[in-house]
């Protein structure tokens, strides 16, 4: 598996601080936050392939908001969303803004780094059909500037 980024968003301490861990173990560059205010901010100033995210979190922003706003901010990371048996219909409602996935806590690391390896090989799929149409777009108007933008 290539390297990629991920961010984890979780208000539990123990479960992110944990996650991040052994995601960083495997070699997956993760960076953890509590709170979707923190991760919107985050995504603003890096650019991450998978998020990894709660979908309950106490405070201002549950998840659905956060995905919302983090599609707006970097609309080609694709999102996994974490639910507890309760919120099912919160995870489909996820599905339909926009989310790749979700998984129900307590999740096994095993199937999460499957969903993960899913998620970036979309991901990836999506940069590459961007890049190949830059690259026509070079050829079809040789000349032309384009801007530097990353996909």
């Amino acid at each position: 598996m290539d390297l990629f980024r991920v961010l984890v968003v979780d208000d539990e301490k123990d479960f992110l601080e944990t996650l991040v861990k052994r995601l960083n173990k495997r070699n997956i560059e993760t960076a953890g936050v509590a709170s979707g205010e923190q991760a919107l901010e985050m995504m603003k100033q890096k650019l991450f392939d998978v998020v990894i995210l709660d979908i309950k979190m106490p405070g201002g922003m549950d998840g659905i908001e956060a995905l919302r706003e983090m599609k707006k901010i970097q609309p080609l990371a694709e999102i996994l969303l974490l639910t507890g048996h309760a919120a099912v219909e919160t995870s489909i409602e996820g599905m339909k803004l926009g989310a790749f996935d979700y998984l129900l806590k307590p999740i096994k690391l095993e199937e999460l780094l499957v969903k993960l390896a899913q998620a970036f090989e979309k991901k990836d799929s999506h940069d590459q059909k961007i890049r190949s149409a830059r690259i026509k777009e070079l050829i079809r108007f040789p000349g032309r500037v384009f801007d530097q933008e990353k996909p």
